[in-house]
């Protein structure tokens, strides 16, 4: 084999494996952006059951409710 066959069997093989590194990457980038999106909907769901200022059962209803600070 000559010296430029071999160069040339070298190239091969390392785009070879930049390939199929890129192919997992990009698995890798697709899974995180699934996870992302569902993280985010529960996020979502989440705040939805959160009760929001005043609906809470220990918030004080206005400010004459608030204890003073020395509480």
């Amino acid at each position: 084999m000559s010296a430029d066959e071999e160069r040339l069997q070298a190239l091969e093989v390392k785009a070879a494996y930049a390939e199929d590194l890129l192919d997992e990457l990009n698995l890798l980038v697709y899974r995180q952006q699934q996870r992302i999106e569902r993280l985010e909907q529960e996020l979502l769901e989440l705040r939805r059951q959160m009760p929001g200022p005043g609906e809470g059962a220990g918030a004080p209803a206005g400010p004459r409710d608030e204890l003073p600070p020395h509480y």
